[in-house]
Formats: structure tokens, sequence, C-alpha cells
């Protein structure tokens, strides 16, 4: 079942790209695994998937110890800078940092750089994490001073209605930065019920989970 929801999946990032005149290789598939158990990973990694996201930073920790080394863990979640011990070793990609001080705390715990985007809260969901777009490029030239830290681009969770224009904006932000000297060249944006939307707006990295896995228990 996950086999087949995946290769889904794929195909519909394939219609995407077509549609919006990219290439596929362009966006990166990022299957959401978390709380859900390392035997769905491993069938998924057995399809050919390695990139995988986790929200939890001891979850990360644990899965990483039980599947094999060529995975790319993604942290997607709050990072709380006492848990980075357990995210820096393993991360690939940082994806949700809005503090220097998380950065700095991941800097000290990584064994190679550290790589990672600034959330930007965009719309107006109290509960969603990320910085103002307002203040957006100056916290990412804050974190890309951090020696060891490289910033590699913006990410967002919008509001289910109107994603189109949270996924434009984030895009225009992106770009201003680019102009501006920083490296923001990676969207992370769009999930299960819109990932096909954000790929037209530029997305570089899909966030994938119930999709891929079913629902979340």
């Amino acid at each position: 079942m996950i086999t087949a929801r995946l290769q889904a999946v794929r195909a519909r990032i394939a219609r995407a790209c077509e549609a919006a005149g990219r290439d596929p290789s362009e966006v990166t598939l990022v299957a959401v695994s978390k709380v859900h158990p390392v035997a769905s990973i491993a069938s998924a990694y057995e399809a050919g998937q390695r990139d995988f996201g986790e929200s939890y930073a001891q979850e990360l920790r644990d899965k990483a110890g039980e599947l094999p080394d060529d995975v790319r863990w993604h942290f997607i979640g709050r990072l709380q800078t006492n848990k980075a011990k357990y995210v820096a070793p393993r991360a690939y990609r940082v994806h949700a940092l809005t503090e220097v001080k998380q950065v700095e705390a991941l800097v000290r715990r990584a064994t190679g750089p550290v790589r990672g985007m600034l959330a930007v809260h965009l719309g107006d969901e109290a509960s969603k994490g990320g910085v103002p777009p307002e203040i957006a490029l100056t916290r990412a030239r804050e974190l890309d001073a951090v020696q060891g830290f490289e910033i590699t681009g913006l990410m967002t969770i919008p509001p289910p209605e109107g994603a189109a224009l949270y996924f434009e904006q984030l895009a225009e932000l992106a770009a201003e930065g680019c102009r501006a000297g920083l490296q923001l060249t990676e969207l992370s944006m769009g999930m299960s019920g819109d990932f096909e939307v954000a790929i037209r707006y530029g997305a570089t990295h899909v966030r994938v989970g119930t999709a891929i896995f079913g629902p979340r228990t």
C-alpha cells in the first residue's frame, strides 16, 4: 500500500512539474514519517524513497539508528535548543528555524556543516510558527552569519484557504533575498493537499505524509 501511494504521489509531482514547465528533479519529495513506525519507513525506502521528515527530535534520533545511513533526514518541526543534540548529527536539512540560538545550538553539536531554512509565518493562524514576513530577510541574514551554518531557503505552512497566495508571497520573498545576496534557493512548501499548487509557485521541497503513509494515529 505504501509503495502504491508513493508511486501515486511521484506521478502527481511529475504532472505538476510538467504543467509548470519545471523539471521534476528540481522538487525533493520529503516523506513525512513522524509518528509512523520504522517498518512503514522501511517500505518507502525499499521503494526508492530517501528523504524523510520528522518533527520530534528524539523520534528522529531513534529512527535514524534503525535505518540505513543513506537516508536523508529532514527535521521539519519546531526545534527546542535543548534537543539540538539529537538533530544536529543526523539532519540533512532543518526546515523550520526561527532563532539564532537554535542555529548556534545545532552548530555546537554538529559534526559538519549545518544547512537549513527560515520558517516564515504567512496568514493569521496563531498556532503556526515562523517569523513575520516583514523581518524575514533580516532574520535570514542573522542566521546566515553564524559560522558553520548555511541558510538555503524559506519554509512555510500556509492557511488551507488561499494557499496559492501565500506560496507566491514566499517565492517573492525568497527572490528578494537572493537579489540582496542571500542564497535562498530552496522553498519548503506544500503538503498532501496542496503540493501541486506549491510546485506551480516554485517549491523545491514538498512535505507529504498522509498521502504516502495514511492518517496518523
